[in-house]
């Protein structure tokens, strides 16, 4: 597997990969819905993020349901699974932007990572962060690394052993090591996620 080889070059890396074994990077359907739970899980551990997709399923009888039936559920059905009002309130954001801007999967799948972070960072509630989950989770981008992301900068430090007290020397150090593995650096996110145990459900 190419994207193994080539990250097996990073001598710091090449022990967790070992350990690991191999990932998969997933193309997956009904991208709006993938949207609102990766808003749903913001901030959640693993285990209350698959509660709180049980119980937004059983809303719907347990099948996916459409954008247009997110907007027609009664906002307090939303608060009732859990949800904060933020929350709901930026789910159907979600659903009307995918129905008013009539964005299909096979449209988001043609663009640039970048051009899907320009459309959807338009809507009030989704910030670059979790654009990028869907890049990687959803839409199966093998070259996305995500800076902002807490859990990644601190795999890579620690597994880097990098000090210094100014977050933008930081951050900058983060990059420039990240730059090494494209094009493949959504893997290299996910061995290092794995090797902190947190990563991030989309």
């Amino acid at each position: 597997m190419e994207h193994i080889q080539h990250l097996s070059r990073d001598e710091k890396l090449r022990p967790v990969i070992e350990r690991i074994g191999i990932v998969k990077v997933h193309k997956r359907k009904n991208i709006c819905l993938h949207l609102c739970s990766s808003i749903m899980s913001q901030q959640l551990s693993t285990k209350v993020v698959q509660v709180f997709h049980r119980r937004f399923l059983e809303l719907y009888d347990k099948k996916e349901p459409s954008p247009q039936q997110v907007i027609d559920t009664p906002f307090e059905k939303l608060r009732a699974i859990g949800l904060s009002n933020a929350k709901a309130t930026y789910i159907q954001n979600v659903c009307r932007y995918f129905i008013e801007q009539k964005i299909t999967d096979a449209q988001l799948y043609k663009l640039t990572n970048e051009e899907v972070i320009d459309l959807l960072t338009q809507i009030k509630g989704v910030g670059k962060w979790t654009v990028e989950m869907i890049l990687m989770f959803t839409l199966g981008r093998e070259d996305v690394f995500a800076i902002d992301d807490l859990g990644l900068q601190q795999a890579v430090i620690g597994l880097y052993g990098l000090k210094h007290r100014k977050k933008k020397i930081m951050r900058d150090k983060i990059l420039k090591i990240s730059e090494q593995w494209a094009p493949y650096r959504t893997y290299a996110s996910m061995y290092l996620w794995r090797w902190k145990d947190n990563e991030p459900v989309a």
